[in-house]
Protein backbone atom coordinates (compact mmCIF):
# COMPACT_ATOMS: atom_id res chain seq x y z
CA UNK A 1 0.00 0.00 0.00
CA UNK A 2 1.23 3.29 -0.75
CA UNK A 3 2.13 5.42 2.06
CA UNK A 4 0.78 9.39 2.26
CA UNK A 5 2.52 12.25 4.24
CA UNK A 6 -1.10 14.68 5.05
CA UNK A 7 0.54 17.98 6.55
CA UNK A 8 -2.10 20.06 7.92
CA UNK A 9 -2.94 22.02 11.21
CA UNK A 10 -6.57 21.92 10.74
CA UNK A 11 -7.66 18.32 12.61
CA UNK A 12 -11.05 18.32 11.08
CA UNK A 13 -9.69 18.60 7.42
CA UNK A 14 -7.12 15.71 8.46
CA UNK A 15 -9.91 13.69 9.84
CA UNK A 16 -11.21 13.68 6.31
CA UNK A 17 -8.20 13.06 4.57
CA UNK A 18 -8.44 9.56 6.45
CA UNK A 19 -11.40 8.92 6.34
CA UNK A 20 -11.96 9.28 2.40
CA UNK A 21 -7.73 7.92 1.48
CA UNK A 22 -7.41 5.45 4.45
CA UNK A 23 -8.94 2.21 2.24
CA UNK A 24 -6.06 3.50 -1.15
CA UNK A 25 -3.23 4.70 1.58
CA UNK A 26 -1.17 4.36 4.77
CA UNK A 27 -1.67 7.52 5.94
CA UNK A 28 0.50 9.65 8.85
CA UNK A 29 -0.34 12.99 9.61
CA UNK A 30 0.69 16.06 11.57
CA UNK A 31 -0.94 19.29 12.63
CA UNK A 32 2.42 20.47 13.50
CA UNK A 33 4.44 21.59 10.51
CA UNK A 34 7.92 21.54 12.54
CA UNK A 35 7.62 17.85 12.34
CA UNK A 36 7.24 17.00 9.33
CA UNK A 37 10.35 16.48 7.35
CA UNK A 38 11.30 14.36 10.04
CA UNK A 39 8.43 12.42 9.42
CA UNK A 40 9.19 12.24 5.81
CA UNK A 41 12.24 11.06 6.00
CA UNK A 42 11.54 8.37 8.75
CA UNK A 43 7.99 6.72 6.75
CA UNK A 44 9.00 7.60 3.24
CA UNK A 45 6.04 8.84 1.93
CA UNK A 46 4.90 8.43 -1.80
CA UNK A 47 4.03 11.95 -2.03
CA UNK A 48 3.10 14.46 0.98
CA UNK A 49 -0.30 16.64 1.25
CA UNK A 50 0.21 19.66 1.81
CA UNK A 51 -1.47 22.62 3.12
CA UNK A 52 0.06 26.68 2.52
CA UNK A 53 -1.02 28.39 5.79
CA UNK A 54 -0.20 26.93 9.03
CA UNK A 55 1.31 28.83 12.21
CA UNK A 56 4.95 29.46 12.50
CA UNK A 57 5.72 27.80 9.43
CA UNK A 58 4.56 28.48 6.19
CA UNK A 59 3.10 25.60 3.39
CA UNK A 60 5.96 27.65 0.90
CA UNK A 61 8.66 27.12 3.04
CA UNK A 62 8.07 23.39 4.09
CA UNK A 63 7.36 22.66 0.18
CA UNK A 64 10.77 24.45 -1.06
CA UNK A 65 12.34 22.22 1.60
CA UNK A 66 10.56 19.21 0.51
CA UNK A 67 11.45 19.81 -3.23
CA UNK A 68 14.91 21.04 -2.69
CA UNK A 69 16.62 18.60 0.28
CA UNK A 70 18.22 15.33 -1.56
CA UNK A 71 16.64 13.01 0.21
CA UNK A 72 12.74 14.16 -0.34
CA UNK A 73 12.90 16.12 -3.53
CA UNK A 74 11.72 13.19 -5.28
CA UNK A 75 8.54 12.49 -3.30
CA UNK A 76 5.85 14.22 -5.12
CA UNK A 77 4.06 17.29 -3.20
CA UNK A 78 0.60 17.97 -3.42
CA UNK A 79 -1.02 21.34 -2.12
CA UNK A 80 -4.59 21.07 -0.50
CA UNK A 81 -5.31 25.02 0.64
CA UNK A 82 -7.61 27.27 1.37
CA UNK A 83 -6.16 29.78 -0.70
CA UNK A 84 -6.75 30.08 -4.52
CA UNK A 85 -5.67 32.37 -7.41
CA UNK A 86 -3.39 31.81 -10.05
CA UNK A 87 -0.46 33.23 -8.52
CA UNK A 88 -0.27 31.34 -5.78
CA UNK A 89 -0.64 28.36 -7.84
CA UNK A 90 2.03 29.67 -10.31
CA UNK A 91 4.43 30.06 -7.21
CA UNK A 92 3.85 26.76 -5.86
CA UNK A 93 4.62 25.37 -9.19
CA UNK A 94 7.96 27.11 -9.41
CA UNK A 95 8.48 25.43 -6.37
CA UNK A 96 8.17 21.90 -7.31
CA UNK A 97 4.73 21.54 -6.50
CA UNK A 98 3.12 18.48 -8.38
CA UNK A 99 -0.71 19.41 -8.12
CA UNK A 100 -2.49 21.97 -6.42
CA UNK A 101 -6.05 21.17 -4.53
CA UNK A 102 -8.49 24.02 -3.26
CA UNK A 103 -10.15 23.45 -0.01
CA UNK A 104 -13.05 21.74 0.19
CA UNK A 105 -11.62 19.25 -1.19
CA UNK A 106 -12.30 17.09 -4.57
CA UNK A 107 -11.66 13.67 -3.28
CA UNK A 108 -12.13 12.14 -6.77
CA UNK A 109 -9.71 14.92 -8.46
CA UNK A 110 -7.06 14.49 -5.70
CA UNK A 111 -7.51 10.43 -5.55
CA UNK A 112 -7.04 10.69 -9.65
CA UNK A 113 -4.29 12.84 -9.52
CA UNK A 114 -2.13 10.75 -6.84
CA UNK A 115 -3.26 7.55 -8.88
CA UNK A 116 -1.07 9.29 -11.79
CA UNK A 117 1.37 10.35 -9.90
CA UNK A 118 2.46 7.58 -8.21
CA UNK A 119 2.01 5.80 -11.60
CA UNK A 120 4.53 8.04 -13.11
CA UNK A 121 8.53 7.20 -12.17
CA UNK A 122 10.06 10.36 -10.19
CA UNK A 123 12.90 11.96 -12.07
CA UNK A 124 14.75 14.90 -10.44
CA UNK A 125 12.55 18.08 -11.23
CA UNK A 126 15.39 20.56 -11.48
CA UNK A 127 19.36 20.41 -13.46
CA UNK A 128 20.38 21.90 -10.17
CA UNK A 129 19.53 21.44 -6.94
CA UNK A 130 18.24 24.93 -4.93
CA UNK A 131 19.02 25.17 -1.44
CA UNK A 132 17.73 27.82 1.15
CA UNK A 133 20.69 30.46 2.22
CA UNK A 134 20.25 34.27 3.01
CA UNK A 135 22.22 35.61 1.01
CA UNK A 136 22.80 39.66 0.56
CA UNK A 137 22.86 40.80 -2.78
CA UNK A 138 23.57 44.32 -4.99
CA UNK A 139 22.16 44.80 -8.60
CA UNK A 140 23.71 46.63 -10.97
CA UNK A 141 21.36 47.12 -14.42
CA UNK A 142 19.22 48.87 -16.50
CA UNK A 143 15.60 49.04 -15.33
CA UNK A 144 12.44 48.57 -18.34
CA UNK A 145 12.47 52.00 -18.24
CA UNK A 146 15.97 52.23 -19.47
CA UNK A 147 17.18 53.95 -16.55
CA UNK A 148 20.19 52.74 -14.57
CA UNK A 149 19.43 51.51 -11.21
CA UNK A 150 21.58 50.23 -8.15
CA UNK A 151 19.28 48.01 -5.41
CA UNK A 152 20.87 45.75 -2.54
CA UNK A 153 18.37 42.76 -1.83
CA UNK A 154 18.33 39.60 -0.33
CA UNK A 155 18.28 36.01 -1.90
CA UNK A 156 16.99 33.10 0.35
CA UNK A 157 16.74 31.11 -2.83
CA UNK A 158 20.30 29.64 -4.45
CA UNK A 159 21.43 27.24 -6.99
CA UNK A 160 25.05 26.59 -8.41
CA UNK A 161 24.32 29.13 -11.24
CA UNK A 162 21.32 31.21 -10.41
CA UNK A 163 18.96 32.72 -7.66
CA UNK A 164 15.64 33.91 -6.61
CA UNK A 165 15.47 37.56 -5.00
CA UNK A 166 13.21 40.50 -4.77
CA UNK A 167 14.13 44.07 -6.46
CA UNK A 168 12.48 47.46 -6.23
CA UNK A 169 13.38 48.16 -9.81
CA UNK A 170 11.17 46.59 -12.53
CA UNK A 171 13.17 44.30 -14.74
CA UNK A 172 12.58 42.85 -18.46
CA UNK A 173 12.93 39.29 -18.94
CA UNK A 174 16.35 38.70 -20.62
CA UNK A 175 17.83 41.80 -19.08
CA UNK A 176 21.26 41.44 -17.81
CA UNK A 177 22.46 42.78 -14.42
CA UNK A 178 25.38 42.98 -12.46
CA UNK A 179 26.06 41.22 -9.35
CA UNK A 180 27.63 41.33 -6.53
CA UNK A 181 27.85 39.54 -3.02
CA UNK A 182 27.36 42.54 -0.82
CA UNK A 183 27.82 41.30 3.12
CA UNK A 184 31.04 43.19 4.35
CA UNK A 185 33.08 44.08 2.06
CA UNK A 186 31.27 43.92 -1.82
CA UNK A 187 32.79 41.31 -4.30
CA UNK A 188 31.58 41.04 -7.86
CA UNK A 189 30.44 37.62 -8.51
CA UNK A 190 29.29 38.20 -12.70
CA UNK A 191 26.24 39.12 -14.43
CA UNK A 192 23.36 37.81 -14.51
CA UNK A 193 20.17 36.90 -16.90
CA UNK A 194 16.57 37.70 -15.68
CA UNK A 195 14.78 34.05 -16.98
CA UNK A 196 11.74 34.93 -15.21
CA UNK A 197 9.58 37.42 -12.50
CA UNK A 198 7.12 36.75 -10.00
CA UNK A 199 4.51 38.99 -8.29
CA UNK A 200 4.97 41.73 -10.87
CA UNK A 201 1.88 43.81 -9.57
CA UNK A 202 3.41 44.36 -6.05
CA UNK A 203 6.02 47.15 -4.88
CA UNK A 204 8.84 44.23 -4.90
CA UNK A 205 8.56 42.00 -7.58
CA UNK A 206 10.57 39.10 -7.22
CA UNK A 207 13.25 37.47 -10.48
CA UNK A 208 14.50 34.61 -11.23
CA UNK A 209 18.33 34.95 -12.48
CA UNK A 210 20.91 32.81 -14.02
CA UNK A 211 23.93 33.60 -14.68
CA UNK A 212 25.37 33.94 -17.85
CA UNK A 213 29.00 35.20 -16.71
CA UNK A 214 30.92 34.38 -13.41
CA UNK A 215 34.31 36.53 -12.57
CA UNK A 216 34.13 35.96 -8.73
CA UNK A 217 33.13 33.48 -5.56
CA UNK A 218 29.77 32.58 -5.53
CA UNK A 219 28.24 31.17 -2.48
CA UNK A 220 28.29 27.30 -3.65
CA UNK A 221 31.01 26.37 -6.17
Amino acid sequence: MHKLLVVDDDESLRRLMRLNLKDTYEITDTGVPEEALALALEHKPDAILLDLRMPHYSGFELCQMFTSFSRTQLIPVLIVSGEGGAQTKEFCRELGAAGYFEKPVDFEALKACLERTMATKRMERRSEVRVRLRVPLKLRGTDAQGKPFEAVTITENVSLNGFLCGCAAVLKKDSVVAVSLAGGKEEFTGKARVVRSEAEDTPCPRYGMRFVEKQGRWVLQ
